[in-house]
């Protein structure tokens, strides 16, 4: 079923405030995204350590609490205003984050990142030098 509010035409500056509020949403509610998905890279895995242990897992609740509160946007790191993508430090490490839309099978781009009911969101975290 059509959704009343995506059957209006966004103008650009729409377009991205909404993408902006979409990513910002998903990295504030990382803990549970709902439809959307969080990944790491292997070597940030390797980098938190044993999530069993309790210093992998208060570190894994520290880096996902550093992507959570992220606000270093600037035309360096998000040019188009979609807030989709951060670099940070942690561990003595660089790291990035990055938002990629998806549709719901993960099978294909997203047609329309500005809906949500028709793309999933996949926010992944790696060090800089497996970009």
């Amino acid at each position: 079923m059509a959704d009343p509010q995506n059957d209006k035409v966004l103008s650009a500056d729409q377009r991205i405030a909404t993408i902006a509020r979409l990513n910002d949403a998903l990295r504030q509610s990382i803990h549970n995204p709902g439809v959307n998905q969080v990944v790491m890279t292997a070597g940030v895995a390797d980098l938190i350590g044993d999530i069993s242990l309790f210093r992998g897992f208060q570190r894994r609740a520290e880096l996902l609490r550093t992507v959570c509160d992220y606000d270093a946007f600037g035309p360096d790191v998000d040019p188009h205003g979609e807030r989709d993508f951060g670099r940070f430090e942690f561990a003595g490490e660089v790291l990035y984050w990055k938002i990629d839309y998806y549709d719901r099978a993960l099978t294909h781009g997203s047609p329309d990142p500005t809906d949500p009911n028709i793309t999933t969101r996949v926010l992944t975290l790696l060090l800089t030098h497996e970009y």
